[in-house]
């Protein structure tokens, strides 16, 4: 992806990725994108999701938000209605039943989805003791939310007649590195990548494979209504990169962003993978022990 991000310093002599496209020299999108095709997309009244929608619907693809039912999502659609064809359908992801109601309610507007999004999530969980409804919620969104949309989904994508059609699962970062803190969210997102991997095997030795499966691993992402700093990615950053990803097709689309390079998720991903290789403690880059080595080595 040389053509759109380059290695820069900023303060601190920290290397980060400054990002060099964000409007006219944005990537095209792929075929499963082209004008006319259907976008489903979870998680869509703010953020990452609302990005890729507004992305979509400028491009000629008709897109259907879902959210839980607020104002925003109302927004969401006054905005990307005004950019091309778009629909919005309320749902909790974590009901199976909500999940059948978009696949229902986009095929009678648009017909069977091309593009599936999984992006809806929550970070409330909390730590390994944390009250357990928060960690029952944390899964039911971040993972069986996603299980539900494939299930939904899935069977039609792969049938008929027309081109590529692409399911994107969106991780995190916590769920490969697993910083401690929100362990309930780090589990979800662990699991979440460990069935998508699954999910792509299982797509790529089917007969006449017509779809695939994408992890977009965001790195630090301003969302929702906080504040923007200057080491997170914008929304739109991580839609461009994501893009640039499904070109290449690549599965693992991991994001750096203004404070942490490609460069350094490696060494950070291969040092929590040292833990079982070299026996070390778990969670050793937080360990008192190795606290400063993993420092120096993922730097």
């Amino acid at each position: 992806m040389e053509e759109l991000f380059r290695p820069v310093w900023i303060d601190q002599g920290r290397p980060t990725c400054e990002f060099l496209s964000m409007s006219e020299e944005s990537p095209a999108l792929p075929a499963c994108l082209a004008p006319g095709r259907v976008a489903v997309i979870t998680g869509a009244a703010s953020g990452i999701g609302r990005a890729a929608a507004k992305r979509f619907a400028a491009s000629g693809v008709k897109v259907a938000l879902s959210d839980l039912p607020s104002e925003k999502l109302d927004t969401a659609l006054a905005e990307i209605g005004a950019l091309g064809e778009a629909i919005a359908q309320p749902a909790d992801v974590a009901d199976p039943e909500a999940m059948l109601a978009l696949k229902a309610a986009v095929d009678a507007a648009f017909g069977p989805a091309d593009f599936l999004m999984n992006n809806a999530a929550t970070r409330h969980g909390g730590g390994v003791y944390a009250d357990r409804e928060e960690w029952r919620r944390c899964l039911e969104v971040n993972f069986w939310g996603v299980l539900n949309g494939v299930d939904a989904f899935a069977a039609s994508m792969a049938e008929g007649e027309g081109g590529p059609r692409t399911i994107v699962n969106v991780g995190s970062k916590q769920g490969i590195t697993n910083p401690p803190g929100n362990a309930a969210y780090n589990v979800s997102k662990s699991a979440l990548k460990t069935y998508t991997e699954a999910l792509e095997h299982e797509l790529r030795g089917a007969e006449g494979r017509r779809v695939s499966a994408h992890l977009l691993i965001p790195g630090w992402t301003t969302t929702g209504d906080r504040d923007h700093h200057p080491g997170a990615w914008l929304p739109d950053q991580v839609i461009d990169y994501m893009l640039a990803g499904l070109a290449k097709g690549d599965f693992y689309i991991l994001c750096p962003d203004n404070e942490v390079n490609s460069e350094m998720d490696a060494k950070r991903i291969l040092w929590g993978a040292g833990d079982i290789t070299e026996n070390r403690p778990p969670l050793s880059r937080w360990h008192p022990d190795w606290r400063e080595p993993a420092a120096e080595a993922c730097r």
